[in-house]
């Protein structure tokens, strides 16, 4: 074991459970044995939030122009420490080097929206009568909880981090138990930059905990980031609880890619979409509807597809588990008669035969009713649908239940705007593989890719955070009572 045993964070401490069971950490790199990490119970959880309670009223009190400080300086941290985190993403999560840079490099980002929140909950303030003023701040809810992912292990944390304990909130995290390392990581950091203790807090578990934190009356609010089975579970639960909850689920994004399309370009982007952190994300490009006659920029997609080499350029998938789950996917479309053009099944790269790969793929000739047409996969591979007009194309999109992302390669702009308008999908690309939006725009899907009300990042996430309180001055007597005072 590489690292010593996880432990939870309470009240700025690294402490033990006194749970027995517990769950190894194991590297997709290589099947080495990283860690253990315990799954705590509801004793552990109840800890976690009298510290937060705890805490709460004096960080809550705090001007947020004090409070964002700590986040300029976890900023700098998140920097200086950019490789070591790096690193410690690629190996519990199996992703590549350099899209572990990239994730912290998105946390420092995201670190930064945080420092401006000061210039963007300034509230408003009107005089409504003589004398009569009204005004409105934005007010923290509390003890809130964050159950994150085990694909972005420091990125989708700190979707909810920064800004939630900016806005005044003290925080319960629960780590994904495959990739607890990071997690641990950034509290460090967050009390090196100077968060009093109890603010921040994390509690290692799998579903025992997730239902604790949905029950738990101590805690105002629970956003959760992973599959949509889980996070329509998780969204009633913790609103049968009168919480507030925002619940984010799976994917299946279609890149719908027409004749005039670049071929160079759109290869490129459809490839690196599809096998981006080894298709491990909620915005991977999993469905591809081509529309009339593209078969020559499909052949230059497999050329692209056959660049990308596991143990090189493409990282692992998670486990063992997820390994032989997205080969069953491919083997389940060749017997229903789907061509397979790049075939990345039964992978193993030298001198990591204990890590689990799957090499990229490319599916043509998949229909619609087929499983790698209507299901996440969450793997390096891409089902190719054909059709003849636009039309089609947006009624295939439309008709999955998801709606996190949709893309279109072209170059005409009236078809793209026709498309962005018909897409029932909440983040469109035109000419964009992997549409994410980048601060201070926010990150949230439609359908069943989101349960809840507004987004998990930007600026649409300070309603989330906070609560609006109104207030209606009045000190002068002298001028009377109307309607309005």
């Amino acid at each position: 074991m590489k690292y010593s045993p996880v432990q939870n964070f309470i009240n700025g401490k690294f402490v033990n459970t006194d749970s027995d069971r517990k769950l190894s950490v194991i590297s997709p790199l290589d099947g080495n044995h990283l860690s253990d990490v315990p799954m705590s119970t509801t004793k552990d959880l109840n800890a976690a939030v009298q510290a937060a309670k705890t805490a709460f009223p004096a960080w809550s009190k705090t001007p947020i122009k004090e409070r964002v400080q700590v986040f300029f300086k976890y900023k700098t941290l998140l920097e200086k420490h950019l490789k070591e985190l790096a690193e410690l993403c690629s190996e519990e999560n199996g992703k590549t080097y350099g899209e572990s840079v990239a994730e912290i490099e998105k946390c420092i980002e995201l670190t930064e929206f945080a420092t401006s929140l000061p210039q963007l909950v300034s509230g408003e303030i009107l005089e409504v009568s003589k004398g009569v003023e009204c005004r409105t701040e934005h007010v923290p809810l509390g003890v809130v909880a964050s159950i994150v992912p085990f694909n972005f292990p420091s990125m989708v944390p700190n979707w909810t981090i920064p800004n939630a304990i900016a806005l005044g909130n003290c925080m319960i995290i629960k780590p994904s138990e495959k990739v607890p390392l990071s997690c641990a990581r950034l509290a460090i950091l967050l009390k090196e930059a100077g968060l009093p203790d109890g603010v921040f807090n994390i509690v290692n578990g799998d579903s025992e905990i997730v239902n604790a934190i949905c029950d738990h009356p101590g805690i105002e609010a629970v956003s959760f980031v992973g599959s949509t089975k889980i996070a329509k579970l998780v969204y009633q639960r913790a609103t049968s609880h009168f919480k507030r909850a925002l619940a984010l689920g799976g994917a299946k994004n279609h890149l719908m890619v027409l004749p005039d399309a670049k071929p160079d370009m759109t290869a490129q982007n459809v490839a690196a979409s599809m096998s981006g952190c080894a298709g491990q994300r909620c915005m991977a490009a999993s469905a591809m509807v081509a529309v009339g006659n593209v078969d020559h920029i499909i052949n230059k997609i497999c050329d692209e597809a056959k660049k990308i080499v596991p143990g090189e350029n493409l990282g692992a998938v998670i486990n063992k588990e997820s390994q032989e789950r997205i080969e069953r996917y491919i083997d389940e479309a060749e017997k229903q008669g789907a061509k397979i053009l790049v075939d990345g099944r039964k992978t193993k790269v030298k001198g990591k035969e204990g890590g689990t790969y799957v090499g990229p793929t490319v599916i043509d000739y998949v229909t619609p009713e087929m499983s790698v047409a209507k299901e996440e996969i969450f793997g390096p591979v891409i089902s190719i649908m054909r059709t003849n007009t636009v039309d089609e194309a947006l009624a295939i999109e439309n008709a999955n239940p998801y709606g996190n992302a949709a893309s279109v390669f072209t170059q005409n702009g009236g078809m793209a705007r026709y498309i962005i308008e018909k897409a029932s999908a909440g983040m469109i690309g035109v000419n964009v593989g992997v549409p994410v939006p980048r601060e201070p725009f926010s990150f949230g899907g439609w359908n069943e890719s989101k349960f809840g009300v507004g987004d998990i990042t930007g600026k649409s996430s300070i309603e989330f955070w906070t609560k609006l309180k109104k207030s209606t001055t009045k000190w002068n007597p002298e001028a009377g009572v109307n309607w309005m005072s």
